[in-house]
């Protein structure tokens, strides 16, 4: 997307799935407005990680997205990914900051409580993600990931990615805490559907129903 077509309303933030098809990740980004691709390592071996999180660092970038690689920041700055996910205690987040904001995105999760995200939010992330990385398997999302990103948005101006249900209709319940960004995965990656037409869907659902900025706050 070209700077003066981004929309101005919570956007989307991809995770990528778990077997990692380019091709559907592709058909994905292909198809309407996404902010940023989060790659997840899913626990597997580093090594494997780099070869699987480097083929969609370089797609995402080629159709203009921000990749953000969870698991292993050092994996992310070898692959010249624009951006690193970290979930963990608030000096390993804050030696990140430190060490690689200047030149790519560090945003951080795993917060399950007020308190713990705004010790979290002390060392000045990029963005706040509540949810966690394949639990997106109800259709619609957590409460507790609602009411913090509706809180969070409200009180605090770093950005808030809340992660939806594993529907496109749930995405609107996320675009409504005032959250700037919803993160989808199994919405639009569940197996049988066309990702493509499920990354439209969402769009086009964000469009009807998400608060403009000028209208939040």
């Amino acid at each position: 997307m070209t700077e003066t077509s981004t929309p101005q309303r919570c956007r989307l933030v991809l995770i990528a799935p778990p077997d990692a098809d380019p091709a559907r990740v592709g058909a994905a980004l292909s198809a309407g407005d996404v902010a940023s691709l989060l790659i997840p390592d899913y626990g597997i071996d580093e090594a494997i990680f780099e070869g699987v999180a480097e083929r969609l660092c370089r797609l995402a970038q080629e159709h203009g997205v921000a990749a953000i690689v969870a698991g292993s920041p050092r994996v992310a700055t070898r692959i010249h990914a624009d951006g690193i996910h970290f979930e963990g205690p608030k000096d390993e987040l804050a030696e990140l900051v430190a060490k690689y904001q200047e030149r790519m995105a560090v945003g951080a999760g795993g917060a399950k409580k007020r308190d713990e995200a705004l010790e979290l939010g002390e060392t000045q992330p990029d963005y706040m993600f509540f949810g966690r990385f394949g639990y997106d398997n109800k259709e619609e999302p957590h409460p507790r990931n609602l009411s913090l990103g509706a809180w969070w948005s409200e009180m605090i101006e770093i950005p808030a990615v809340v992660l939806a249900g594993s529907t496109i209709a749930s995405i609107r319940a996320v675009a409504e805490t005032g959250a700037e960004f919803v993160a989808v995965g199994n919405a639009v990656f569940e197996i049988g559907v066309d990702p493509a037409e499920r990354l439209a869907e969402a769009n086009e659902l964000l469009d009807r129903h998400a608060p403009q900025w000028e209208q939040i706050g």
